[in-house]
């Protein structure tokens, strides 16, 4: 028997608000989880499995209904959908009386449930969220029962507001294979056991790296997973470094770079860092424009060197406080910090550097 195991595609989110391509990424969303469904038709996969937050927020019924027909496009798939903290069942949701297509089964209980789906000897267990948080632990004492069906755990959290999870219970707890939903980036919570899918395509910018999802193939009640990777895009950190040599244009250079590097189609978090002419301006807003650039963070420091201005401003202010840090200098990084600050203030006291800058926006995540 194989599965898929998908969560968080945050279908209706709207990642990169205010950005220019702000647009084309909530389509993504959508398209993302049309290729998983596409796949699961081509790897004849038995289980979909969908741990929460299949939207970013109550469904639409026409949403829904989208969603249906392509569940309808499944050959051989089961589809068990649970609803997450994002999707939640408020009394008004569509969820709760939607007439979905006979391959789809949906576990809405507010507490956890069984279901057995005999043709694949299976059984699974799950709940979903009536309320934007659970803050206790649903596993305390919970036993799945000993047959020879295969058991299949469903369940969306993992911190202190949405089912903190303690991996003692999860391994005391007798399931053979622990499908998780909720954190952005995919992850191992306990080895061959326990698995977070993380979304199919980066919905924030904190959704750094590959994402996909987790294919198992089960043989004599032994799971065998695999993660499959098929985003469009990533959040990628990039760090620059700058040298007392550089200029406006050298820095656009090696953003550009940087990015071309990476994939233009990709979105970016700038950090400039090493030592700049203490003369060059920073003009960090201008570096946005280089591409796809959620922000660009100024931690490059001024190249003062220290002797020649001690002895130029001998006896001056610029001296004096230079002498006030020692003749080995500062001795933690909080006095370098304030040496250089100083003397960019001494020195430029009209400024000459922006320290942060993007575009303003709100990200979409958990």
């Amino acid at each position: 028997m194989r599965f898929m195991h998908i969560a968080d595609v945050h279908l209706g989110a709207a990642p990169d608000h205010n950005y220019p391509w702000a647009k084309a990424r909530g389509k993504e969303l959508w398209e993302g989880f049309r290729r998983c469904i596409a796949d699961a038709n081509e790897k004849k996969v038995d289980l979909l499995l969908i741990a929460g937050d299949l939207f970013d927020r109550r469904p639409e019924i026409k949403e829904l209904n989208e969603v249906n027909y392509l569940f309808s496009t499944l050959e051989k798939t089961v589809v068990v959908l649970i609803a997450g903290n994002r999707d939640y069942l408020e009394p008004a949701s569509p969820y709760l009386t939607y007439q979905w297509n006979e391959n789809v089964i949906t576990i809405f209980s507010e507490q956890l449930e069984r279901i057995r789906l005999p043709e694949l000897k299976l059984e699974i267990y799950g709940m979903s969220y009536h309320h934007r948080e659970i803050s206790e632990s649903v596993m305390t004492g919970v036993r799945a029962e000993k047959n020879d069906y295969f058991k299949i755990l469903l369940l969306h959290g993992g911190d202190a507001s949405h089912i903190p999870l303690n991996k003692d219970e999860l391994l005391d707890a007798g399931f053979d294979y622990i499908a998780l939903g909720h954190l952005h980036n995919p992850q191992v919570y306990i080895r061959n056991l326990a698995v977070y899918a993380g979304a199919p395509e980066p919905v924030c910018a904190e959704d750094i790296g590959a994402h996909g999802y987790v294919i198992g193939d089960i043989q004599k009640k032994k799971v065998h997973i695999s993660f499959v990777e098929m985003e469009g895009r990533r959040y990628l950190e990039k760090t620059v470094e700058l040298t007392e040599t550089d200029n406006p244009f050298s820095v656009q250079e090696k953003i550009c770079r940087v990015i071309e590097e990476g994939g233009a189609q990709n979105m970016y978090r700038i950090t400039l860092a090493g030592e700049r002419d203490p003369g060059f301006s920073v003009q960090v807003r201008e570096y946005l424009k280089c591409g796809r650039v959620l922000s660009v963070s100024n931690q490059t420091v001024p190249a003062f060197h220290l002797e020649l201005l001690k002895k130029k401003y001998e006896g001056k202010l610029i001296g004096r406080f230079i002498e006030s840090f020692g003749d080995d200098g500062p001795t933690s990084v909080t006095e370098e910090k304030a040496l250089y600050y100083g003397l960019e203030a001494l020195l430029y006291p009209n400024g000459l550097s922006e320290k942060k800058a993007g575009r303003r926006g709100k990200s979409s995540g958990d």
